[in-house]
């Protein structure tokens, strides 16, 4: 893995996309676990947030040793992130013990802590087993992908999010299986179902980092369109300027190791939203059935027409 970041460029393949992608959650070992981070600056006027926890899984990652993977994360956004500007990561050693290893994140800019996570990592070993179905849902083929909604409603999305929507660099390819207009949505039930893989297959860096750059391949993935889902039932555009939104918080649990070469089903609900904030869960499931992650997510929203 390299820590240099290629320059974002809107004629990338879906090969160099990945690998771009590769090498931004490779973060540098500034000594005393310490680590820098980088950004794509891809039209984004904040950080993304699974960025963030994916290389503040990974920075915690490279502290502990490699048969011990990660079964779960519980983090919090204080300060939205400036994409101009490097990361520190600053990782605390809190517990090694015989099975599982603990770890404490903090994402720092200008002197400054605009995120912090806590991680769990364990020893692989075999146990009760049982898991929920995944939904009967169609499959990925035929669906149409996130770019190409967006191509398909080119005619009227706001000049302010074009070049975000139509141009940046999509490491991770979503596909809705339920898709909507996303500048005049039409409300409905806070459920959504999308099938998402990474652009293409997913470099191979050895069999002893590989797990830890899967699962925070799959952390980087899990705050698309999660917060996205407590906004279904209010038929809210994104672009609308009433609309204040943003993820608070992000917890995961892993169950295995994933493939992102592979697809994946996310399978999203809102079970609540008051006070300004809307809670977010979802089941991650390989294309198998397997149940890969939980995820869970309260974001603000607040609205002021």
């Amino acid at each position: 893995m390299q820590n240099h970041v290629p320059p974002p460029s809107p004629a990338l393949t879906p090969a160099q996309s990945i690998e771009r992608l590769v090498a931004l959650l490779d973060v540098e070992s500034l000594g005393d676990d310490r680590f820098r981070g980088h950004s794509t600056e891809a039209g984004w006027q904040r950080v993304y947030g699974g960025q963030v926890i994916a290389q503040a899984l990974m920075a915690a990652s490279k502290t502990v040793p490699a048969d011990r993977p990660a079964h779960s994360l519980h983090a919090y956004f204080m300060r939205p992130g400036d994409p101009k500007e490097s990361i520190v990561y600053r990782v605390e050693r809190d517990r090694d013990g015989a099975s599982f290893s603990s770890r404490r994140i903090i994402a720092l800019q200008y002197g400054k802590a605009i995120f912090s996570m806590s991680a769990s990592f364990q020893v692989e070993e075999t146990g009760l087993e049982h898991t929920t179905a995944m939904p009967a849902v169609v499959g990925p083929e035929g669906l149409m992908n996130e770019l190409e909604l967006h191509i398909a409603n080119a005619d009227h999305i706001p000049e302010s999010h074009r070049d975000l929507w139509l141009g940046r660099d999509r490491p991770i390819e979503f596909r809705p299986i339920e898709p909507g207009d996303p500048i005049k949505p039409e409300a409905s039930a806070p459920v959504a179902h999308n099938w998402f893989r990474a652009a293409a297959t997913v470099p191979d860096i050895g069999a002893e980092a590989q797990p830890a750059l899967a699962r925070c391949l799959l952390a980087y993935a899990s705050d698309m369109t999660l917060l996205d889902t407590c906004l279904l039932p209010h038929a809210i555009a994104w672009p609308d300027p009433a609309l204040q939104a943003a993820s608070l918080d992000h917890a995961m649990w892993f169950h295995t190791t994933p493939d992102l070469s592979q697809w994946h089903l996310f399978a999203q609900d809102s079970p609540r939203a008051s006070g300004g904030r809307g809670i977010n869960r979802g089941l991650i499931y390989a294309g198998d059935g397997t149940l890969v992650a939980t995820v869970m997510q309260e974001g603000l929203i607040r609205y002021r027409a």
